[in-house]
This record gives C-alpha cells, sequence and structure tokens, in this order.
C-alpha cells in the first residue's frame, strides 16, 4: 500500500512539474514619479505638486499563459492602476482597472479575449503616435481617446496573427441593459501595416452612451470621456464616435511621425444640446535617439472643434529621457498650449494633453522632471 502511495505521489509530482513546465505567470510593473510644476491651474497662476504616471501609468499586473497543447494557449492578463504619491486605486477604485481579461490564442487565427480591455484603436494606431512617449502628446482633455482615458468593460475582442505585416483586430462591449441591447454598446476595429521603416495603421470606435429610458444616462460599458472642461458640456451626448489614422516612419535613429483624428459627440431628445460637436486633431512628431540610452522627442497639436460650440487648441511640446539601466530611467517633459473660441460652457480653457488640469485661463503650461522604474 505504502509503494502504491510513494508511486501516486511520484506520478502527480511529475504532472505537476510537466504542467508548471508548460505554463508560465509574471508579475510585472511601473512605478513613475516626478516634480512638476504648472502654470494656470484651476484660476490659479501656479501649482507646484507631485505628480505620477507622466510617461507610463504607475501598475502592477499578473499575466499568464498555459499551452493547451496543437499550438494552442490560454491566456489572462489582470492589470491594476494607481497613484503612486497617495497610494490610491486609481480607474474608478478598481482592483484591476486597467485591464483583466482571459482567452485562448493559436497562431492560425490570432487571439480571443474577454473581460475589461482597451480597444483595438489603442491597441493597433496609438502605439505610433506621439502618445508612446507621454499622454501629455494627446488631443486636449483627450477628448478622442487619444492617451487610453476610456477602457471598456464586458469586451469580447478578436486579435488576428501577422498576416504579411498586416494585424487586424474588432471588439464589441455589451451595455448589459435589459431590453435594449444598443444601450451603452461599444464597438471598434482598427488595422495596421508595418514593412521595414514605415508603420501604417488606422481605426474607428463607437461608443453609445447610455439609453435615458432604460438606464441613465452615461451608463455605459466605456469609461467616461468627459474629464475637463474640453467636453464636459457634451457629457449628455447619446453617442460618440471616433476615427483615427496615424502613420510612421524611421530613418536611422530619427522616428517622424503624424496622426489625425475626427470625433462626432452626438445628441439626441435627451441631450443639453441640439448640434453635434466635431472635434478635429491633427499632430505632428519627431524622436530622436540621439545615443542608445538618450533620447528626445517634440511634437506640434493642433484641434479644432465645430458644431454645437467652436475652438482652437494649439500645443507644443518636448521631452528628454535618459536610460540609467534598461529598467530605470530619468525624464523631463514640457508643454505649452493656447485656446481661443467657445466651448460650450464659456470661453474655452487650456487643459494639456490628458492631465485633465482645467487652466481657468487662455493659455497653460506644464512640465515635469521625475523617474521611471519598470520591474
Amino acid at each position: 500500500m505504502r509503494k502504491l502511495t510513494a508511486l501516486a505521489a511520484a506520478l502527480g509530482l511529475a504532472t505537476s512539474l510537466n504542467a508548471h513546465a508548460q505554463s508560465s505567470i509574471t508579475l510585472y510593473g511601473i512605478l513613475d514619479v516626478a516634480v512638476g510644476y504648472i502654470h494656470n491651474s484651476g484660476g490659479q497662476s501656479s501649482q507646484w505638486k507631485i505628480s505620477t504616471g507622466n510617461v507610463s501609468e504607475n501598475e502592477w499586473g499578473l499575466r499568464g499563459t498555459e499551452d493547451l497543447g496543437g499550438g494552442m494557449s490560454a491566456n489572462f492578463d489582470i492589470e491594476n492602476g494607481f497613484d503612486l504619491g497617495s497610494g490610491k486605486i486609481n480607474e474608478g477604485g478598481r482592483l484591476f482597472g486597467r485591464q483583466a481579461w482571459v482567452g485562448l490564442s493559436a497562431p492560425t487565427w490570432g487571439a480571443v479575449t474577454l473581460g475589461r480591455q482597451y480597444d483595438p484603436i489603442s491597441d493597433l494606431v496609438q502605439p505610433i503616435t506621439g502618445d508612446f512617449f507621454s499622454g501629455i502628446w494627446a488631443t486636449p482633455g483627450d477628448v478622442d481617446n487619444y492617451d487610453s482615458s476610456a477602457r471598456f468593460n464586458n469586451a469580447v475582442k478578436w486579435a488576428s496573427p501577422v498576416w504579411g505585416g498586416v494585424t487586424l483586430e474588432a471588439m464589441y462591449s455589451f451595455g448589459g441593459v435589459a431590453g435594449s441591447t444598443g444601450s451603452g454598446q461599444v464597438y471598434s476595429g482598427a488595422a495596421s501595416y508595418v514593412q521595414g521603416p514605415l508603420s501604417l495603421a488606422a481605426g474607428y470606435l463607437h461608443i453609445n452612451n447610455g439609453n435615458p429610458t432604460l438606464s441613465t444616462r452615461g451608463t455605459s460599458a466605456s469609461d467616461s470621456l468627459f474629464n475637463s472642461a474640453i467636453n464636459s458640456a457634451y457629457s449628455s451626448a447619446n453617442s460618440v464616435s471616433i476615427s483615427r489614422v496615424a502613420a510612421q516612419y524611421v530613418i536611422a535613429p530619427v522616428t517622424f511621425g503624424a496622426a489625425y483624428s475626427y470625433s462626432d459627440y452626438a445628441p439626441d431628445g435627451a441631450s443639453t444640446f441640439t448640434r453635434s460637436e466635431k472635434y478635429q486633431n491633427g499632430s505632428v512628431f519627431a524622436s530622436w535617439q540621439v545615443t542608445p540610452d538618450f533620447q528626445t522627442t517634440v511634437g506640434y497639436n493642433y484641434t479644432k472643434s465645430t458644431g454645437d460650440s467652436s475652438a482652437k487648441y494649439h500645443q507644443v511640446n518636448f521631452g528628454v529621457d535618459y536610460l540609467l539601466s534598461k529598467r530605470t530611467d530619468l525624464y523631463a517633459i514640457a508643454a505649452y498650449q493656447h485656446a481661443s473660441g467657445q466651448n460650450g460652457l464659456g470661453a474655452a480653457q487650456a487643459v494639456i494633453g490628458s492631465y485633465d488640469v482645467n487652466s481657468g485661463a487662455s493659455y497653460q503650461v506644464l512640465t515635469v522632471a521625475g523617474i521611471r522604474h519598470r520591474f
């Protein structure tokens, strides 16, 4: 009996070791903090603060994969976002608010994942824009989700393999409202092409902002995009539709890029405005890898709104980054923005990138200098 027990234990150990050998779980994270200065913040002329998540958002997560045989794998990723200055959880207090999903993948048909996820534009278009450096480069108030201010709950997403340099993605998020399939739903698709030094990408995102009859306006599978004075007058929109294209080209140590987006905030009978508010954004950047350890990036961002109100925003950005090691770097960023016209609430306010700090004035200056560590 003892021999049989010992044999069973040995077989169990061997099975466990074999399963472990075909599976992996990785703990990872980013810590990013800086000293920041804002000229014109909330109607005050100056503000000094500890600023976190400037180049990369602070996060920790667990990702894993299991080999199921025949080329198929099971995969998951759960990721928490937090404020390094206070230790508080970001993303509305969600434990894994940045992303939380599980799915299957195979080399022949790609990957299908279910849970809280980024949209296809964030996956394929965003990486070849100036946002790769910092959210400061984003559209004012992130009105077009340039910097992924919105992530998406209850989402099913498919990502293709790379076919001759082409990658495709599609996503659908369930609104979950009884009696109204469309209330709060989100759908999106994107495509990218990468061949040598050239990268091209385009995508579309549609967000339903909730049926006010069967739920509440603003109840959606999407996080809110109404986080600043740029577009808060349009939080009663029936839907938000966003189209974006981007291109990037690498010439030796210099990378050039350009992007354009068109966003339509559409009203209905339950909205507090009657004409669609439209935002057009164009941006360019150049990044120079001066040495393997030192990089500098400059950019210009122009945004124009039309429809219910009209405003213009001009923004210039500059940043440098120095690697102390493969995991730790020092950085400094500066940006200036000037606003004119009306934003639906009154005179347009400058709001740099996705920082969502209302200036209370027609212009704003933001500078940060900090450290980032990856693990």
